[in-house]
């Protein structure tokens, strides 16, 4: 791949992380992933918290949007970050401790090799994921498949590394958890290289921090994978 390590040397990563009233992990997560890419760039990018989220964290790793824009908007501040930044391969990964950082050179050692544009970090559908998050994320898994013509295990991870190439060709305008489905939906329409890996799935079993809203989350979703009707129905071209 034009621009990019060769394996077995270290290509500019950068990883993304939207945080929103995460006060209490993201100082946790932020560790973690020091530890896992200590020559990585972070990019907290802290979207209108009120808790003193990344308070403590280093200033230049922080980012603030003054106001709640939604997860999509953050992701797409800090993923513009890291391309202004010089970044070559760009990972994401939740503030909230359910995405394990120890995988990601896991995560990104397809993408050096070149075997992927986008890896996922895919959770198993066990016990340990609520039953409704385990239904909608086989639907979308599904689905996703068969606009792709590839196996897509996990739709709804937001653990994900890709190259910066995907990252200047794919930018979807959604603003809240629709973005990472529009992101990947167009990464597969566009025949870009899709891998999977799989990690830990990790709830620690109170959904009441979530920032999803049921309802309006999952219209939004339903809109992103209705653009690609056509492919669920035909399957992919």
């Amino acid at each position: 791949m034009p621009g990019l390590a060769e394996p077995g040397t270290s290509p500019g990563v950068a990883v993304v992380i939207p945080a929103y009233q995460a006060a209490r992990t993201i100082g946790p997560v932020w560790t973690r992933v020091r530890n896992a890419v200590p020559e990585a760039r972070i990019l907290v990018v802290d979207d209108g918290s009120t808790d003193g989220t990344a308070r403590e964290l280093p200033p230049e790793d922080v980012i603030r949007h003054p106001q709640n824009r939604g997860k999509g908007a953050a992701l797409r501040t800090g993923i513009a970050r890291a391309l202004d930044d010089g970044a070559e391969v760009l990972v994401t990964c939740d503030a909230d401790g359910q995405h394990p950082p120890e995988e990601i050179p896991r995560l990104v050692e397809p993408i050096v090799g070149d075997a992927a544009d986008l890896v996922l970090g895919a959770r198993a559908r066990t016990e340990a994921m609520p039953l409704p998050r385990r239904f909608t994320n086989w639907l979308s898994s599904t689905l996703a498949a068969r606009i792709g013509g590839v196996g897509v295990p996990d739709a709804q991870t937001g653990f994900r590394a890709f190259t910066a190439a995907l990252a200047r060709a794919v930018r979807p305008s959604e603003m809240r958890y629709d973005f990472e489905a529009a992101f990947l939906l167009a990464a597969l329409a566009g025949k870009w290289k899709v891998a999977s890996i799989a990690i830990p799935t990790i709830y620690d079993g109170d959904d009441s921090r979530s920032h999803f809203r049921s309802a309006e989350d999952t219209w939004k979703m339903a809109r992103v994978f209705w653009q690609y009707a056509g492919r669920i129905v035909g399957g992919a071209r």
